[in-house]
């Protein structure tokens, strides 16, 4: 029996068992095979090649930001509207056939956007432009959903289509370490009460994987799957942005109606009759969590007209990686002034945590 096969074979007994108390050990049992076979698959299938033209987009700028929608939802008007891009516009179906790469810039970032083909239900399984418009996602540091009004409920599709790649829209990696042990069987040690999860399922999924000796912490709650995509390690954390597009074309009542049908924020905006766009423009840069580092030369004036952009959480350190490769093995401490330090002109090391709007110093080896 060939990979398919089995797939098709577990997702059928999957489909009839009921979900309660007594069948969720074997649910997750089921959960952890079925992901194993489908990376089997994935491997067989990009070890036999393909042609790939058309999606693959060298990273540019300070982040990386994609498009995703249903087909002819505005994405090439949004892109458009907002970078240096001339991406085709069509008020019909894949419009858009390839990656179409845009820069917008804004407060000083440069930030990279990626019109993507349109979605369609079944495309992380080969359907329409299928999985190599998808795995683009992957490499995003934000990912947009683009509603239409006369769509709006199309992100349940998108994010099942993300999920069935391995991408988790607005989660964080689950708080698990597990450790391989030579022999003991599975220890599973818990720092808080499990309610999703039981300690004897936590076994069974870590036998799907080969894992029979181990030391696994548990640090929250959490759920089979959770488990199974730490054991599979190639799964991608993304924030994300929702925006509802084309509100021109509906009146003031349609438009609280559907809004009010919707989970979560979703910023209403038109690409086309320029409506919010300024809106659209800050909240993407709010989301990818940037901050401005100025930089000062030894002996010198600050630089405060074109500050170096990076993501929050940066240190000295990744600094000196966005500067030049060569920096860290000449680095000898460096001078911060601002938020980060507790007194202008600090010394500190390339571990040191930076804020919004430091004043940055290198001083280098003689």
């Amino acid at each position: 029996m060939g990979i398919p096969e089995k797939i098709k074979q577990i997702e059928e007994e999957m489909a009839r068992t009921q979900v309660n108390k007594a069948t969720e050990r074997h649910l997750g049992v089921l959960k952890a095979r079925l992901a194993k076979l489908r990376r089997e698959q994935e491997e067989a299938a990009s070890r036999g090649g393909g042609s790939s033209e058309g999606y693959s987009v060298k990273k540019s700028g300070d982040a990386t930001v994609v498009l995703i929608g249903l087909p002819s939802v505005g994405k090439s008007t949004i892109l458009n509207r907002v970078t240096n891009a001339s991406s085709k516009v069509g008020a019909y179906d894949f419009t858009t056939l390839k990656v179409v790469p845009g820069v917008m810039e804004y407060r000083g970032a440069r930030i990279q956007i990626l019109d993507l083909p349109g979605i369609i239900a079944g495309a992380s399984q080969g359907k329409g432009l299928g999985r190599r418009v998808l795995a683009v996602a992957r490499a995003a540091d934000l990912i947009l959903f683009v509603l239409d009004v006369f769509q709006p409920g199309g992100r349940s599709i998108l994010e099942r289509e993300l999920r069935e790649i391995g991408i988790r829209p607005d989660e964080r990696p689950p708080d698990v370490v597990i450790e391989k042990t030579p022999v003991g069987g599975v220890s599973v040690i818990a720092q808080r009460p499990l309610k999703r999860i039981r300690r004897d399922t936590v076994r069974d999924i870590l036998g799907v994987y080969g894992v029979h000796n181990a030391r696994v912490m548990l640090r929250e709650d959490i759920g089979d799957e959770q488990l199974i995509d730490v054991l599979l390690g190639n799964r991608v954390y993304a924030p994300t942005m929702t925006v509802l597009n084309k509100i021109d074309m509906v009146d003031a009542a349609e438009l609280r109606r559907i809004r009010e049908g919707l989970l979560g924020y979703v910023l209403p905006i038109s690409a086309e009759a320029d409506v919010n766009m300024d809106e659209f423009r800050e909240q993407v840069y709010n989301k990818l969590r940037f901050i401005r580092v100025y930089m000062r030369p030894k002996g010198g004036e600050t630089d405060y007209e074109e500050p170096l952009i990076v993501r929050s959480g940066s240190t000295v350190g990744d600094v000196c990686d966005t500067l030049h490769k060569g920096l860290r093995g000449e680095f000898k401490y460096a001078l911060v002034w601002g938020k980060s330090v507790r007194f202008g002109g600090q010394k500190v090391g390339l571990a040191h945590g930076l804020m919004d709007e430091d004043v940055l110093t290198f001083v280098t080896k003689q």
